[in-house]
């Protein structure tokens, strides 16, 4: 990824190692930033107030105030923040709320550091992504023709928030042609035919709530 600017980071979570450990691997790419460390939700919250960043990198299973609890208040006090979740855990119920407290993207501890690298670029892009096990496990299938791209993911949410082809083309910066690519491809690794089946899905999975766009 080329940039005129680095990436701004920070990193939230109470194990002092896995913040070393991931700070020495962020570190090393030369278009990141890590430019602040918090240890709970309260630091966090105090972090954000004083210091301008792009992306939050946040630890599901903070002590205190969680992860989810953490995403949840920064989002409401700062709409237009980026937050990675990072998380050893891989249950639908967490990455559901996630997804619902506003996070940008959800990637495992085990994940490769070039996933993580990936995600951290999408998301300061404006993106979402979300590990491919997560992924899998979001859209319910565990055969590989069934297995959305996290692009394919994103398509999806859209779809159910009630996204026209134009919307999203212009949301996602890619053609109409594109877009239209992925609803097939959707449509097909579902086993849905119509908008209205496929928010049903969406519903049902957890991706989007009633009443939010």
């Amino acid at each position: 990824m080329n940039t005129s600017k680095p990436i701004r980071i920070a990193l939230v979570d109470d194990h002092v190692l896995v913040r070393d450990g991931v700070k020495a691997l962020l570190g090393a790419i030369a278009h990141f930033d890590v430019i602040g460390q918090a240890e709970s939700g309260e630091q966090a919250l105090e972090l954000v107030a004083s210091t301008e960043l792009d992306i939050l990198l946040v630890d599901v299973g903070l002590q205190g105030m969680n992860g989810l609890e953490l995403t949840q208040r920064l989002r409401s006090l700062y709409p237009d923040i980026r937050i990675l979740m990072l998380s050893m855990y891989d249950h639908q119920e967490y990455v559901r709320t996630s997804i619902s407290a506003g996070a940008s993207g959800y990637v495992l501890k085990n994940a490769p550091s070039a996933e993580l690298v990936a995600a951290i670029e999408t998301i300061a892009a404006g993106g979402r992504f979300y590990s491919s096990e997560i992924t899998r496990k979001l859209v319910g299938g565990s055969r590989d023709e069934n297995d959305l791209t996290p692009r394919e993911l994103q398509v999806l949410v859209m779809i159910a928030k009630g996204r026209n082809n134009k919307e999203m083309a212009r949301e996602l910066d890619i053609s109409v042609r594109t877009v239209e690519t992925y609803r097939l491809s959707i449509r097909r690794k579902l086993n849905i035919d119509t908008p209205v089946a496929l928010m049903k899905y969406a519903l049902e999975q957890g991706l989007v709530s009633l009443g939010k766009a």
